[in-house]
């Protein structure tokens, strides 16, 4: 883990994320952030996130053809996540409502690291206009 320079662009990256209750992108962070911080740039909000990233403090959606969306780590928040195919809606899953894996389940010796679990499916609101 790298030690992530707080800078005040940073800390407002942070506690948009922190008070977000969605997850969202890079270009909605970077609206929120400039209310902030009005001279703030989004390639300076991409570089903080990515760092973010790397530092473990945040983690990454990716979906194809959408944009990448952000989700703080809230310290003692495990959870996943659960995705609609329809709307795009992400929703959060509580870690501890899931059935641990066996060890057993991965190849002998195998260390693991980090679990990230995506639902993927269709929502009530989805599910309802159809």
């Amino acid at each position: 883990m790298t030690m992530v320079r707080q800078t005040k662009q940073r800390a407002a990256v942070i506690d948009v994320l922190r008070s977000a209750r969605s997850h969202p992108d890079a270009a909605w962070i970077h609206a929120q952030v400039r209310e902030q911080l009005p001279n703030v740039s989004l390639g300076t909000v991409y570089r903080t996130l990515d760092a973010l990233v790397r530092d473990g403090v945040v983690v990454t959606l990716e979906r194809a053809g959408q944009a990448t969306r952000y989700d703080y780590k809230h310290e003692g928040d495990a959870h996943h996540h659960a995705v609609c195919r329809t709307c795009g809606a992400i929703f959060d899953v509580d870690a501890g409502d899931v059935p641990a894996v066996p060890a057993s389940a991965l190849p002998a010796g195998f260390q693991v690291t980090d679990v990230r679990l995506e639902f993927m499916g269709v929502c009530p609101n989805c599910q309802t206009q159809n």
